[in-house]
């Protein structure tokens, strides 16, 4: 007898340990998807690092990461140019797997949290913070403001228990009450804190440093394990509540821990690099599409939006050198059209997605 069982099926393979008894889903599309984004990833980092007002050869950025080359080299890489490079990483990996999950348990291609309110909360709070001068910075009023939000969309969306129409419903009517009161209090500010309070709200990168860096560095770290592990709910959830309470998945627990690893992503992301525009929303389907599963998968999204966010920055440093350019301009330009298409295919087949 075999101690390991391998069988093909199209488009997978089923691998099964006898001893220890172990067994696991091989997606040959998925795992090559995951393998390209990644590449893809660490070159346009690479570039973003070598690139700039004093530019470097590839060679020199990968010695200058590893801790060899000249000083100078080290000081522009590591301390100058990597804290904006992994803040664009991190903040994009996180906004595309938020996205994915919400996505996955509202089975609404437009359910990400952008839609749905999380991010105008971040940004109420932010410009709350400014025109009344409270001084907790940011990060700390848009981490608070994202939570609180997310809080606040769940218990009225709850009726002896939640369901993904309701908190795509309740989500849109918050969004909406969020921008209003963000419209109002930039009329209302002055006009440095109208500045302040509009280049944050479009997501940016500028002047990000190793504080920026590290709290939501510890947060992914927590934060991405534990929606990888609550994975096998998410697939259950995406066939309907009685299907997976059914397969004896707590539905109600379960999806507020989905939930929760959701809005922790989004919200820690947007504390670091404001409200980043459609790439919640747009990362996730691409990943869907290009590994060709049935639902968007979580790492590879996370990957695509990582690569989403380097790239739009490096295209906003270099296209418009002179302009200062926030990543949330180009994320804007480019998303627009791919949220018209998902309307116009939502549209045309009659779901939301």
């Amino acid at each position: 007898m075999s101690v390991i069982e391998v069988t093909r099926l199209p488009g997978h393979t089923a691998v099964r340990l006898r001893r220890p008894s172990v067994s696991a889903v091989v997606r040959p599309r998925l795992l090559v998807t995951c393998l390209v984004l990644a590449a893809l990833t660490v070159l346009v980092l690479c570039l973003g690092l070598a690139t700039g007002d004093y530019p470097l050869g590839l060679p020199d950025v990968v010695q200058a990461l590893v801790g060899a080359g000249d000083a100078g080299t080290r000081l522009i890489v590591v301390e100058l140019r990597l804290p904006r490079a992994l803040i664009g990483l991190l903040a994009g990996a996180a906004f595309a797997m938020s996205g994915a999950i919400m996505q996955t348990l509202t089975r609404n291609a437009l359910a990400s949290p952008d839609m749905l309110g999380i991010t105008s909360g971040a940004g109420t709070a932010v410009v709350g913070g400014l025109v009344f001068g409270v001084g907790l910075g940011a990060q700390t009023l848009g981490l608070a403001g994202a939570l609180l939000t997310a809080v606040l969309i769940y218990a009225l969306a709850w009726n002896r228990g939640t369901t993904g129409f309701r908190i795509v419903l309740i989500g849109i009517g918050v969004n909406w009450v969020c921008v209003s009161i963000i419209q109002y209090l930039i009329v209302k500010a002055k006009e440095y804190q109208a500045q302040q309070a509009v280049g944050w709200l479009v997501g940016n990168l500028n002047g990000r440093g190793w504080e920026h860096v590290r709290p939501l560095a510890v947060a992914l770290a927590v934060l991405i394990p534990l929606a990888l592990l609550f994975g096998p709910w998410l697939r259950a959830l995406q066939l309907g509540d009685q299907v997976a309470a059914g397969l004896g998945v707590p539905v109600q627990r379960a999806r507020l821990a989905l939930l929760c690893a959701a809005v922790g992503l989004v919200a820690f992301a947007t504390a670091a690099a404001g409200p980043v525009a459609f790439v919640a929303l747009a990362a996730p389907q691409i990943a869907l599409r290009l590994a060709g599963t049935a639902r968007p998968p979580l790492i590879a999204s996370a990957l695509t939006g990582a690569l989403t966010v380097l790239g739009c920055d490096l295209i906003a440093q270099r296209l418009f050198a002179d302009l200062e350019l926030p990543v949330g301009v180009v994320t804007g330009v480019l998303g627009a059209p791919f949220l018209l298409w998902l309307l116009a295919r939502a549209n045309r087949i009659g779901s939301g997605g």
